[in-house]
């Protein structure tokens, strides 16, 4: 294995899902994630990478939900860097102003996840630890690199961006060298991280669906978009749907409850089931 990756164990398969998990709260999300995974009987590799700063606790329930822990250090970038990109110095350069980014979200831990590209796969797909798989996706694997779905959760405009919560990447140790030499340029930064960056790095990158990777706010400001018959990979941009108090509750109500239910031991509701955007009926927002 690669400098700077120590997995626990060997891989059992040629082709992983991979996701980063750089704290408890987002080993919360992996949690949620290695669950709804499993539920769609992939046979790929279930793999998390976490850095040192993840306790001890939640790598066991990663563990025990099946996962190859792989911990990584995160990049070897310089100073300048990590200040331009320190979670109060990238905000005040780059506000985000559409949604609330919860106080352990750490925007330098983002790149951590090009240390992909080091691992022992052939086929990737990267899958944000915010994020629910509802539906069976093994044929991403056989999408090229680069895919990603755009950035969609406003209007036609966003389509113009990727948004890096999932796509399909090649593990090669050139291309890992060709982004690192990339990424950490005098004065350079990027202003949604590692999105940005992948965006750069692959300008030509193919698009996936939008249903493969479907934003929460598409619920709150594209409802006509939205399709439970259609969805299979949600995903919890912005607030996170552990948060407690949670900003926006109410008006997603249903998408946090069946996180939850995925979180959970229990029965998960089928996707039929599920209330449309502004159907006032529906799961109570703390799932249970």
């Amino acid at each position: 294995m690669s400098e700077g990756l120590r997995p626990e164990r060997p891989a059992d398969s040629d082709r992983a899902f991979v996701t980063l998990v750089t704290n408890a709260d987002f080993a919360r999300g992996a949690a949620a994630l290695l669950r709804s995974l499993a539920l769609t009987g992939t046979k790929a590799d279930r793999v998390v990478l976490h850095t040192q700063a993840v306790p001890e606790a939640a790598l066991a329930r990663l563990r025990a939900r099946g996962a190859r822990l792989v911990e990584v250090d995160l990049l070897p970038t310089s100073q300048a860097f990590a200040e331009a990109h320190a979670r109060d110095a990238l905000h005040r350069a780059a506000p985000f102003t559409k949604g609330g980014k919860p106080t352990f979200h750490t925007p330098l831990d983002n790149f951590a996840k090009l240390r992909l590209w080091r691992l022992d796969y052939r086929r990737v797909v990267f899958l944000d630890a915010d994020t629910l798989v509802l539906r069976p996706i093994d044929r991403l694997f056989d999408y090229p690199e680069f895919s990603a779905a755009p950035n969609v959760y406003e209007g036609p405009a966003d389509f113009h961006r990727l948004n890096s919560g999932v796509f399909t990447a090649r593990p090669d140790e050139a291309t890992f060298a060709a982004m690192l030499e990339r990424l950490d340029r005098p004065g350079a930064f990027w202003r949604r991280t590692d999105q940005t960056f992948l965006q750069d790095f692959f300008p030509d990158w193919h698009g996936l669906p939008v249903f493969d990777n479907l934003l929460q706010y598409v619920w709150l400001n594209l409802p006509e978009l939205w399709s439970w018959g259609q969805v299979r990979v949600l995903h919890f941009q912005y607030e996170k749907p552990w948060q407690d108090p949670h900003p926006k509750a109410r008006a997603l109500a249903p998408l946090i409850a069946l996180w939850h239910a995925f979180e959970g031991d229990g029965p998960v509701p089928a996707l039929s089931d599920l209330p449309a955007p502004g159907d006032t009926v529906g799961l109570s927002a703390t799932g249970g």
